[in-house]
């Protein structure tokens, strides 16, 4: 049920844009692979990704959350971006991890980027939403956002919700709310399955490709010591709206997730002839029934 108090995705990621704690990537950041290819600029308030011939590069959180709101500004590799995938992403480790993801699958020059979100609970994924953008994420930095509390996941393009994935444990769907994660992006070569199913490879005529980040900041619990540490009324339920940990789409946000969906999706799990034919997954009958 979507209560009078939630209100629209829009106006709260508005609200909270100015209580949100800007990440510094000096800080809050660490280099986990790329032999010097990522570099943090602009006094820590940015980081650039590069990939060549050799290797990409990425970047994660020191940090580990559970719950919260996280907000990355991307600017994605321009012109022949074919073969190339950019990520933001959390995660925890092991078989049996949790995973929300953003992934930005390169294009030939003048070709739409592919947004791949997935979600993943307890190791199991397969829950693939694709989308183009309504906009070219290569001119200028955009906000992508992920809302993630004990009810829903939220995926967010410039605050206007594209997916919410929700809470249905009761019905036998598993929901990441267990195991901290991490922060991670990362830049690399998967031109074997990026675009168009691998038929185009990447040109490294074009090399280096850079996928530019700033803007990160986590509204969220920390994980320390064991002990789970959340700001200042994170679960107050007033009523206010102000808090992630009680978000949910209002009927206004809903339905501009519906027209995004209906207009920019291009793959959708619960619909695939592929999947369904296997049985379809239970989330995608709840929410059929729902309709």
């Amino acid at each position: 049920m979507r209560t009078a108090v939630a209100l629209g995705i829009v106006a709260a990621m508005a609200c909270l844009a100015a209580v949100a704690r800007a990440g510094n990537f000096l800080q809050d950041a660490e280099m986990t692979w790329g032999d010097g290819r990522g570099k943090v600029v602009d006094g820590g308030r940015g980081l650039d990704l590069t990939l060549d011939r050799t290797s990409g590069s990425g970047f994660q959180s020191k940090a580990e959350y559970l719950f919260g709101k996280i907000d990355m500004q991307i600017k994605l590799v321009p012109g022949n971006s074919a073969g190339t995938v950019s990520t933001f992403y959390l995660s925890s480790q092991g078989s049996a991890h949790d995973e929300i993801d953003f992934e930005f699958l390169g294009n030939v020059t003048g070709e739409p980027y592919t947004l791949h979100t997935n979600v993943f609970a307890k190791g199991q994924g397969k829950r693939e939403q694709q989308f183009r953008l309504w906009f070219d994420p290569t001119k200028a930095f955009h906000t992508y956002s992920i809302v993630w509390n004990p009810q829903h996941v939220i995926f967010a393009v410039d605050g206007t919700p594209i997916r919410d994935f929700k809470n249905h444990e009761a019905r036998g769907v598993s929901f990441p709310k267990n195991q901290p994660m991490r922060l991670y992006a990362s830049l690399w070569n998967a031109d074997d399955w990026a675009t168009q199913g691998g038929r185009v490879k990447t040109d490294w005529s074009h090399a280096p490709f850079v996928a530019s980040f700033r803007g990160f900041s986590a509204d969220a619990c920390v994980m320390s010591g064991g002990a789970q540490r959340c700001p200042a009324g994170t679960m107050d339920a007033s009523g206010t709206g102000s808090s992630w940990w009680n978000q949910e789409l209002s009927d206004m946000s809903y339905r501009r997730m519906r027209w995004v969906q209906r207009k920019f999706m291009i793959y959708n799990y619960c619909t695939d002839p592929k999947r369904v034919a296997q049985g379809l997954p239970a989330e995608c009958k709840i929410r059929l029934r729902s309709k």
